[in-house]
């Protein structure tokens, strides 16, 4: 299992207290140091089943420097996977890769369920 982090993220150290706290194993990944590329985006979106906007950070400065929340609903997907491949601020953290498992954010409910 891949757990895609940024390590100063409040919301990442919880998840990683979590899957520590559950004796799960996993890969450790900065997000900003190993970026998702492209082609990983577009496999973890399309496992996901979730819609695009999810994967991006909404409440990142970056997102709003970039005025992206007017920008997205005209970018085509793959505008937007090429955008998230560019830098890993823009990415929602933290991420969960198990097989075809991806879970995108921590939500403790979600993540019992799914990796228990």
């Amino acid at each position: 299992m891949l757990f895609i982090h940024y390590p100063k993220c409040t919301t990442c150290q919880k998840a990683k207290k979590w899957l520590d706290a559950h004796n799960i194993a996993y890969t450790d990944r900065h997000i900003v140091e190993k970026n998702p590329s492209y082609d990983e985006l577009k496999q973890w979106h399309e496992k996901s089943g979730l819609p695009m906007k999810r994967f991006f950070n909404t409440s990142g400065l970056l997102y709003k420097e970039m005025q992206l929340k007017d920008k997205l609903p005209a970018m085509s997907e793959e505008e937007q996977l090429k955008l998230l491949a560019t830098n890993g601020m823009l990415v929602k953290r933290p991420l969960v890769i198990d097989g075809e498992r991806v879970l995108v954010g921590f939500k403790e409910a979600e993540w019992a369920e799914t990796l228990k």
